[in-house]
């Protein structure tokens, strides 16, 4: 019985000495925002940001800066900087502030692609006011949509987010979500419910995202108009077709490029101009500014039958 006493303390101090590791290295790398929406400089509402350039550049989500007027951050040393609004994109919910300071202390950047379902992770930010907070979990689930509006009555999806039971609560949005090496992984964005948090992943896809906007203050993105998810075909026609998942069409929007091609719920695609595609993610990459207004061929499971269907892609609004 002591025997195995020994053992859990060694196990939950080895788990705490990861925790403690990871916040010392980047708590100094995250802010606190307080935004000012409207005529004068009245609180708008809070969240957090992630220092990811020694020149002032930050990370935060989309939604934290929206319609701001203005903003501040203040860090874990006392310092307090306003902030330049540099672009935002409401789809992946990630925007670039910068902070007005001459040097900053940012984290380090890491891959969520090479995230693993029950993998630690740790969450920095400053929910309920609480500046400097941190949590820990696990890493839940991978691949999952956030369903998101743009303003304007219209539905759109983030994709591949990461699923979390680090504790997550108002004040989190744009922190960081790190691995057990205190590299940045994700971007916190919201808060799915009770034990259950979301996280947008930083990897090439957000890492292209993140420097059109720091580069054009916005992201010229095709756009098809569905949401979908992973789904695996039947053995014998992945065996006929050289493929084992698609994503399947769960939604079409109206009046989309997708509806006008044709694509139905329950459509699989497999391909997308000869490339492979097995989760939202992959449709997502491809989904780039050259694609607007060109012809694009899919290859679609619909029943038993593989289809081609073209689909040109719009520039999302």
């Amino acid at each position: 019985m002591a025997e195995a006493s020994a053992i859990e303390r060694e196990a939950l101090d080895a788990y705490s000495s990861i925790v403690t590791s990871v916040a010392e290295r980047v708590l100094h790398s995250v802010a606190s925002v307080r935004v000012h929406r409207g005529g004068g400089m009245r609180d708008g509402g809070a969240g957090s940001a992630v220092v990811i350039t020694p020149d002032g550049y930050l990370v935060t989500s989309a939604h934290v800066v929206a319609t701001a007027r203005g903003a501040s951050a203040s860090f874990l040393d006392g310092n307090e900087y306003e902030l330049d609004i540099v672009g935002a994109d409401p789809l992946s919910d990630l925007a670039i502030i910068r902070a007005r300071a001459a040097t900053l202390q940012p984290i380090a950047v890491g891959d969520a692609d090479r995230l693993r379902v029950g993998q630690l992770v740790v969450a920095v930010g400053n929910p309920m006011g609480f500046s400097g907070s941190v949590t820990s979990g696990v890493v839940s689930g991978l691949g999952r949509s956030l369903a998101t509006a743009d303003g304007n009555g219209h539905r759109r999806f983030v994709e591949d987010v990461i699923q979390t039971d680090a504790a997550l609560n108002p004040g989190n949005s744009g922190g960081a979500l790190a691995d057990w090496q205190a590299q940045l992984v994700g971007v916190n964005t919201a808060v799915a419910g009770m034990g259950l948090g979301l996280a947008v992943p930083i990897n090439s896809t957000t890492q292209a995202i993140l420097a059109a906007l720091m580069r054009n203050g916005r992201v010229r993105r095709a756009y098809l108009g569905i949401a979908g998810g992973t789904r695996s075909l039947a053995p014998a026609l992945a065996q006929r077709i050289g493929r084992k998942a698609g994503v399947e069409v769960q939604e079409v929007v109206a009046g989309s490029p997708a509806a006008s091609a044709n694509l139905r719920i329950g459509d699989i695609i497999v391909e997308v101009d000869g490339a492979a595609v097995s989760k939202a993610g992959d449709l997502q990459r491809l989904m780039v500014e050259g694609r607007i207004g060109s012809k694009l061929p899919l290859l679609v499971v619909r029943s038993d039958r593989v289809v081609t269907l073209e689909v040109v892609p719009a520039e999302l609004a």
